[in-house]
């Protein structure tokens, strides 16, 4: 008789002989089912957004008699939107999500009971104004509503297959949002922190339901006439090739993101240790000092300060279109109010960092393209992926989202995005405090 011990069964050590399995091969159909309902209810909560957006900003102020929107209309506006913020972390369940000062983290979809607190915690926040962008809440509510759905479906359904529907229900949430399937997939797959075959059993669903969702996106944005919501840039100028003094500015682009972006971070985790001492007033106070970094940058440029406001997505087309409209100046006092409005908004409001912190690079760079050397459309793109790894600390996604963004030209510059992502990526976590030091979890 053998002295040996007993080998474990294969399906619990060997993600290939998971994936051989009936089992999986139920979990993929159910992946894209799942991914029809949740595409739409993420498509559907992208556009009631918008619609508040646009009935809070311009449509209000007409209807109160105004014949535009006052430069100060945000600070009233984003006050509200802090009382309500503060009212639902302190009093519905799950605390309205995941605190975006903590960065892109993966915590598993959230149980039922939290996914109504993160759905108004987010509405208010992004339909409001704060300068925060949707794709947390999307993950996080696409996750829930797949494992709800999975559990209707199959009530006795293991910790392990839930995971995986939550994995899937994720990335259909957020499949067109970056502009492509694959961007979600890369956004997760960095977060999730898996690795080889694992990360392929898990991988496999969350791209089949991403892939559905992102047909679904599109069905619904013809059909509806409202669009799909997707990151795009329509207007790039041709990017010239590398050459020395665009590899120094990537350089100096990698450099100044990670002392802005750890600069953001630290006062944004600063700002929430003490907004959860009182969490309402403190969240309603941090609206006014978005609404009045959105006010400065008005009255200082003449220029709307919804500029300022929400997440920058749809602002970053316009941005590089008519960045020839733009003075240094008005740039740099957009970059500035942009980044002290985004980190009050980390600080206490709900949404995700992904999208600000492409704008405040975006706008760094093409301040800086106004200088010998550096080209217009290989600043845009180095300061978006420097600052992005800065603030999310994953520089495969970080590349991607510089380089895809720009379609053909993403291929000239990405040499340079990728030499200001590493510069970012190393000083940041050499200017990261160390594991000893960091902040304690709050459980």
């Amino acid at each position: 008789m053998s002295t040996e011990p007993a080998a474990a069964p294969a399906t619990a050590t060997d993600p290939s002989a998971l994936i051989r399995t009936r089992g999986y091969a139920v979990l993929l159909v159910m992946a894209a089912g799942i991914g029809v309902p949740v595409s739409a209810v993420a498509f559907g909560f992208l556009a009631l957004v918008h619609e508040l957006q646009s009935l809070t900003y311009h449509e209000l102020p007409r209807a109160l008699g105004f014949t535009g929107t006052p430069s100060w209309w945000p600070m009233p506006l984003l006050a509200v939107a802090g009382l309500l913020v503060g009212l639902t972390v302190r009093h519905l369940p799950g605390q309205g999500g995941h605190p975006p000062a903590d960065g892109m983290e993966s915590t598993g979809a959230p149980p039922a009971p939290q996914l109504p607190g993160i759905a108004l915690a987010a509405l208010a926040s992004l339909g409001l104004g704060a300068v925060l962008g949707p794709e947390a809440p999307l993950i996080a509510l696409g996750g829930g509503l797949a494992v709800c759905a999975a559990r209707l479906v199959r009530p006795g359904i293991e910790p392990g297959a839930r995971a995986v529907m939550g994995a899937a229900g994720s990335f259909a949430a957020i499949s067109a949002l970056l502009g492509s399937p694959l961007l979600g997939a890369f956004l997760l797959m960095e977060t999730s922190g898996l690795a080889g075959m694992m990360l392929g059993m898990v991988l496999v669903p969350g791209l089949l339901a991403s892939g559905v969702g992102a047909l679904i996106f599109t069905g619904l944005g013809s059909w509806t006439g409202l669009g799909t919501y997707s990151l795009a840039l329509r207007h790039v100028p041709r990017a010239e090739g590398p050459d020395l003094a665009q590899f120094g500015w990537a350089l100096v682009l990698g450099l100044a993101a990670a002392l802005a972006g750890t600069g953001i971070q630290r006062l944004a985790v600063f700002l929430q240790e003490r907004v959860e001492r009182r969490t309402v007033v403190a969240t309603a106070v941090m609206g006014l000092v978005v609404g009045a970094a959105a006010l400065v940058y008005a009255e200082g440029t003449g220029r709307e300060a919804s500029g300022v406001l929400y997440s920058g997505q749809d602002a970053l087309d316009p941005l590089l279109a008519r960045s020839a409209g733009y003075s240094v100046g008005a740039l740099a006092l957009l970059v500035v109010c942009k980044a002290l409005a985004y980190c009050a908004s980390l600080s206490s409001f709900r949404g995700g960092p992904v999208f600000p912190a492409m704008f405040v690079g975006a706008a760094g760079g093409v301040a800086l393209s106004h200088l010998p050397g550096l080209s217009l459309t290989s600043g845009f793109a180095m300061g978006i992926g420097a600052m992005c790894v800065a603030m999310l600390r994953l520089p495969m996604t970080s590349v991607l989202l510089a380089t895809l963004l720009l379609g053909s030209e993403g291929l000239t510059v990405m040499p340079l995005v990728i030499v200001s992502v590493v510069v970012s990526y190393v000083v940041t976590l050499r200017l990261a405090p160390c594991p000893a030091a960091a902040r304690p979890d709050r459980g």
